[in-house]
């Protein structure tokens, strides 16, 4: 077909494929955003001596957090590991500290700027390490959805309870409307509390985590869940099905537990007999349902701490920590590989690396405020609302 007979198209690209194209900006995306900065070169052989210099130099005044998830070369420098949620407390619990530099990804930094004072500043080496499941659900998403159940006349009854991993607008979104937030160790917990405030639960963004504890460990049946997706007219769901849902779950998921999938399960029990299956929540239903054993990162650690010598792990979760962890207990004589055969780092948590961190500590040492994440006032407000009542659950 010739120019001349191709009809012209008024094609407009959305602001997400923008986004995601790189030809545009926004700051409070997990995703897309430029990072500034001279960065030092990944092969100077002198970035781990010069890592140690400036955190000596800042001293008490800098706190380095590093998620779980993270490099190697990263945690090293790490005052404290965990997850999300055990950091961002971990930070609060150091108000002497100027600088919280959180080794994680973006959501994880508003959630320590929120629960940190006014004092400290909290700092994300790379602006553009976020989370794809967060950016599945936006502020303007989730309030068509509040829309769409008022519509359906369900939205009084409707409890929303927004996962760790989501942006501070969702979390503020979740506390202005009478939910509050949940990690994937206290889920059940947070569904028991707002099944006692309403009928329905909106559990935003992760699909999976939200149909796992509502059928694995509630008892409920998957015809209690419905999917809506924010980018079909109306959710993709009819008024029946919202009024007849107990769980309203949102279309998003984590793009690494994901990958997980029953052929995963089966290969490995063909290819080392014995072996016991550990998978995260935020894996599908098919493979949490196949998996021996199912928790947090943190039950995930727990629970290879506390395996016999001898036994054999296949592990579902991201890979900079099943390599961790492989590398700890080999010694003890247990045996812990990968759930599957592809590798499958965080892409994005993976683009906090050496040299960004470099960077970032020269520049506090030299009195130079960079990469700052700050959550605005109302914003922080309802999202501490929400993360309040959490921590109130018994």
């Amino acid at each position: 077909m010739t120019t001349a007979q191709t009809p012209e198209l008024d094609v407009q690209p959305t602001p997400l494929a923008l986004l995601l194209l790189g030809r545009e900006a926004d700051p409070r995306s997990e995703r897309g955003v430029d990072c500034p900065g001279d960065l030092p070169s990944p092969s100077d052989p002198d970035l781990v001596e010069r890592a140690r210099a400036a955190k000596a130099k800042l001293g008490d005044k800098v706190f380095v957090l590093g998620h779980h998830y993270q490099r190697d070369e990263v945690i090293q420098f790490a005052d404290v590991t965990g997850d999300s949620f055990k950091l961002a407390r971990d930070a609060a619990a150091r108000p002497e500290a100027e600088y919280i530099v959180f080794c994680g990804v973006h959501f994880m930094a508003e959630s320590a700027d929120i629960l940190t004072s006014d004092d400290q500043k909290v700092v994300l080496p790379d602006l553009a390490a976020g989370c794809s499941m967060a950016d599945m659900a936006t502020a303007e998403q989730v309030a068509e959805c509040w829309d769409v159940l008022t519509e359906a006349g369900v939205a009084e009854q409707v409890v929303p309870v927004s996962y760790m991993n989501s942006s501070a607008d969702i979390k503020a979104f979740t506390g202005k409307h009478g939910g509050l937030i949940c990690t994937s160790s206290n889920a059940k917990r947070a569904l028991d509390w707002a099944f006692e405030q309403g009928e329905k639960v909106l559990f935003l963004p992760d699909q999976h985590l939200g149909r796992n504890t509502a059928v694995r460990d509630m008892g409920m049946s998957l015809e209690d869940c419905v999917v809506y997706n924010p980018h079909k007219p109306g959710g993709g769901v009819t008024v029946e099905q919202l009024r007849a849902a107990k769980m309203i779950l949102w279309r998003g998921h984590c793009s690494v537990h994901g990958r997980f999938s029953l052929d995963s399960v089966n290969d490995v029990r063909a290819r080392i007999p014995g072996v016991n299956v550990l998978v995260h929540p935020e894996c599908k239903h098919e493979v949490v349902a196949a998996a021996d054993h199912v928790g947090s990162t943190e039950y995930i650690i727990r629970t290879l701490e506390a395996a016999p010598a001898g036994s054999k792990w296949a592990i579902g979760t991201e890979l900079n920590l099943v390599r961790r962890l492989a590398n700890r207990f080999a010694s003890e004589g247990k045996e812990v590989v990968f759930l599957d055969k592809t590798v499958c780092f965080c892409s994005t948590m993976n683009r906090i690396d050496l040299p960004h961190l470099v960077w970032t500590l020269e520049s506090l040492a030299e009195g130079t405020l960079v990469n700052r994440i700050e959550v605005d006032k109302e914003t922080e407000a309802f999202a501490k609302l929400a993360l309040e009542r959490m921590l109130a659950l018994p």
